[in-house]
């Protein structure tokens, strides 16, 4: 078996919040990460969609990431958007 080569294998202390709350039209799943892995941003994990995202306030405010990264609709981003508007610093 050839030697494993690793670019990093870090151990760090991380704060994890679970929520789940009930928009208009959908059920949210989240687990959110805070970590100083990424500059201070967060990890957010929807966990019904098996989707992910690094976010921090800038990405909030990004036009149509959320849509995107989540694959929602205008109205379901702007419901995740107001909650993670809240908690992520």
């Amino acid at each position: 078996m050839n030697e494993r080569f690793y670019l990093y294998d870090d151990m760090e202390t991380t704060k994890t919040r679970f929520v789940s709350f009930m928009g208009e039209s959908q059920r949210y799943d989240l687990a959110i990460t805070q970590t100083e892995r990424y500059y201070g941003k967060a990890l957010v994990l929807d966990l019904q969609g098996n989707r992910f995202a690094i976010m921090g306030r800038d990405d909030l405010d990004e036009p149509g990431y959320i849509e995107s990264v989540f694959k929602l609709t205008d109205e379901e981003a702007a419901e995740l958007r107001d909650f993670l508007g809240e908690i992520i610093l």
